[in-house]
Parts: structure tokens; sequence; C-alpha cells
């Protein structure tokens, strides 16, 4: 069976309350000392505070339980959330960039010292924010997501104080756009291969790793399976696989005597690919479909 993915709720407000905190102080000092970098560093820190609440609620609804009109229950709120704040840093990295080849073409006076400093404050709460959630990290794709951005947030910290300590000492000013267009360039990247992996959950498709070929091959070895057709396979959420298949048997069991082919076709998925729900159509004798549509 699938591990405990249930999030430490108190670990995810502690990390919402930090960040909160620092991206407030980080906007401040962006505005006073006129640093660019500062202030995207700040929107990022914003945007990981909006992506933890958003795991929060999510997490919140992952643990309603399934009712008649909503029968998977609510774990999709997970992939939802993660896809909302993909979607959302995507756009921010965009306007950030575009600001920066802005502040490029026309450069602005910039104070080092707010720049350094508050650059050195984000990278403190962004590590305690990273080791907080170091244990939740794979409970969820949407975990995975803050952790990753508290994580992203620290290394773009250290490009802040990199930057400041350029322009503090050799008084290099467009550096602070080229740190904006890095920690831009870097987020739209990174958040990318989550807008993938959350489109692919949400539209159903099978996991990369999945092998429908293998799967077929391998139900085929079950004594008393003939043919295996129509499989559709899906994540519920990142660590739910769900399938469904049509086996043809080769004699005409009664029910209770498919229990054995049922039991080694669930055991055999569980061991081999880790999906722990299964939904099987018995049959017998059916012509066999020429303008199928599945696999």
């Amino acid at each position: 069976m699938h591990e405990n993915n249930n999030v430490s709720l108190p670990r995810l407000i502690f990390t919402i309350i930090l960040n909160l905190l620092i991206t407030v102080a980080q906007i401040a000092g962006g505005i006073i000392s006129g640093s660019l970098a500062l202030i995207s560093d700040a929107i990022h820190n914003l945007s990981d505070t909006v992506s933890v609440i958003l795991a929060y609620i999510a997490q919140l609804l992952s643990l309603k339980p399934s009712t008649k009109q909503s029968t998977f229950g609510y774990k999709r709120a997970e992939i939802l959330a993660a896809f909302i704040n993909a979607v959302a840093l995507i756009a921010i990295s965009g306007y950030l960039i575009f600001e920066a080849v802005d502040r490029l073409l026309k450069p602005q006076p910039v104070d080092a010292r707010w720049m350094f400093w508050l650059g050195l404050l984000g990278l403190m709460a962004n590590g305690l924010s990273v080791l907080v959630l170091e244990r939740e990290k794979n409970k969820n794709i949407n975990i995975k997501a803050a952790y990753l951005h508290l994580l992203g947030d620290a290394l773009t910290s250290l490009a802040v104080i990199a930057g400041a300590g350029l322009i503090w000492f050799f008084n290099v000013v467009w550096v602070d756009a080229v740190v904006t267009i890095l920690i831009g360039v870097y987020l739209l990247v990174h958040t990318s291969k989550l807008l993938a992996e959350s489109v692919m959950i949400l539209m159903q498709m099978a996991p990369k790793s999945f092998d429908g070929k293998r799967v077929e091959e391998q139900l085929l070895n079950i004594s008393g399976i003939r043919r295996v057709y129509h499989i559709h396979v899906w994540n519920l959420t990142d660590k739910i696989l769900h399938f469904e298949c049509h086996i043809e048997l080769e004699n005409d069991f009664r029910v209770s005597e498919t229990n054995g082919i049922n039991e080694a076709v669930r055991k055999l998925l569980h061991d081999d690919f880790d999906i722990d729900h299964v939904t099987i159509q018995f049959e017998f004798g059916l012509p066999k479909k020429t303008d199928c549509d599945c696999p």
C-alpha cells in the first residue's frame, strides 16, 4: 500500500508566516534601495508563500472524505493547487525578465547595502523554510513544488547577495538587472516542469514511466487469460495510480471461478507496477472489435 502522504500542517503554517514576513521586508527594501533583483527575490518569496498557502488548503481538502458527488474525494486539490501555482509563477517570471531588460537599457542607481543585508535575510529565512519542509517534500507534488520553490529562492538570494557585492565594491550597477534575468529564467525552466507534470495528471495521461506493452505481456502469462485490451491507466494524484482493462478468458468461467485470476492480476500490478486501484471486466467469447479506439 502507499505510504502515509499526510503533511504536517503546523510546519506549513510556520513556513507561511516566515515567508510572508521576509516578503514584506524585501519589497520594502527593494523599493528603498531601487534594486529590481531584490524585488524579484521578494516576488519569488511571495509566490512561495502563496504556494505553501495553496498546499495548506489543498492538504485540508484532501483529508475530506468522498461523497456521492465527489466519488474520488478531494485528493486532486493538491494537483490543482500545483497547476495554479505554476501558471502564476511563469507569468511573474516573464514580467520580471521584461522589467530587467528595460532596466538594462535604462540603468538606475541601486543601494547595495539594503540589497546585501535583505538578500542575506532572505537566504536565512528560506534556508530555515527548506529545513522545515525537508521531511515533507516527497509526500505529494504540491509540497514538493513548495519545497523546490523555497530551495530555489535560497539560491536566488545567494545571487542577490553576490550582485550586491559587485555593486557595493565595483559599482557594477547593471548586474542588478542581470541577476533578475537569471532568477526569471531559472524560475521559468524550473516551473515549466511542474506545470507539465500537473497538466499530465489533470488530463489523466499515463505516467511517462508506465509501459503498457510490458503490462499486457505479463498479464498474458497468468493462467486462464487469452487477451488483454482496453487498457487505461492514470494518476488520481502524483502518488495514486489507477488501472482498468478488459480481460478475455480462455474458458467460460463462472464469476466465483475468476477470483483466483482476479487476485493474480491485482498482485502482479501491485508488486511490479505499484498499482493499488484496479478495475477489471472479464469477458469470454466476444468477437474482437477492429474499430476500438483504445489499446
